[in-house]
This record gives C-alpha cells, sequence and structure tokens, in this order.
C-alpha cells in the first residue's frame, strides 16, 4: 500500500482552520466523512483522542500523525491538513504543527498501517519534502508531492 492510495486529493485539506489539536481532529474527520459518506465520526474521534491521551503525535518539527483503528472502517484511510498559520498541537518540541497525515485503519489492517506509518517516516526524513509540501495551495499539488517524493523512494528500494 502506497501514501498516494491513502492520501487521494479528495482527502488533502488545504488550508486548515483549527487552532489546537481537537479542532483540528475534528475539521479533519469531517472532512473525511463527508468525503467517504460515513457517519462513523464518533468512533473516529474516540480513537484518536485515546490514542493521543497515551503520547502526542506532534513527533517531528512542524509534522503530527495522529493515527488510531477502529472497527467502524473496514480500510486503511488518509487525511492530510496543511495549515498556514500553524495548529497548537501539544507537540513535543512544543512548537505549532503545520502538517498533519491522519492515518485511520480498521483493527484487521494493523499490518498495513504500521507499514504506512513506516513509509511515512521514511519520507519526512527528507526536510525538502516537507518545505515543498507545506508550500502547496491547493490539494492537487499536495498529492502531486507526495507521489514525487515517493516515486523516489520507491525506485530506491
Amino acid at each position: 500500500m502506497f501514501l498516494h492510495e491513502v492520501f487521494p486529493p479528495e482527502l488533502i485539506k488545504v488550508g486548515l482552520e483549527a487552532e489546537d489539536k481537537d479542532e483540528a481532529f475534528e475539521e479533519m474527520v469531517d472532512h473525511f466523512c463527508q468525503t467517504e459518506k460515513t457517519n462513523a465520526r464518533e468512533e473516529i474521534l474516540e480513537v484518536l483522542r485515546e490514542r493521543e491521551a497515551k503520547m502526542s503525535t506532534g513527533i517531528h518539527k512542524g509534522i503530527a500523525i495522529p493515527h488510531g483503528k477502529t472497527n467502524a472502517l473496514d480500510n486503511v484511510y488518509g487525511v492530510l491538513g496543511i495549515s498556514k498559520k500553524g495548529v497548537d498541537y501539544d507537540a513535543l518540541d512544543g512548537e505549532p504543527v503545520y502538517l498533519l497525515f491522519m492515518i485511520l485503519a480498521s483493527q484487521k489492517d494493523s499490518e498495513k498501517h504500521l507499514r504506512l506509518l513506516k513509509r511515512l517516516a521514511e519520507l519526512l526524513e527528507n526536510p525538502q519534502f516537507y518545505t515543498e509540501l507545506a508550500a502547496q495551495n491547493d490539494s492537487q499539488g499536495a498529492y502531486g508531492i507526495i507521489r514525487k517524493y515517493e516515486d523516489v523512494l520507491i525506485a530506491l528500494d
């Protein structure tokens, strides 16, 4: 499974309006539920908040990877949120977050979920990926950056 499959343009939200972590979760989950035509909003928010209560997923400068698994879903999905003003996320470094890679999975998709987290971590090792992605002004452009850097990563495998 590839990141570009999990983060298609319709699940990329450029210009997040949220000012804090909980608002970001709600905004991104609402976008997901509208796009995917699901009414699993409360279940998804609950698993994200439970996971976040263990330790902040604001793990890298300007980047958060909120994630969770729930039986309310039947596959692995991603929602990318790009904030131009930054989200107060209680990140480990105390800095605002600009890129939020939300990964949602069914309980049975633990292996796919972990592989996606690993691939995302590999891409985030390249600071240029972050810089180019954060600079995008529309979902198609953001999707193109994911494809570009993932294609390079695949070629190196």
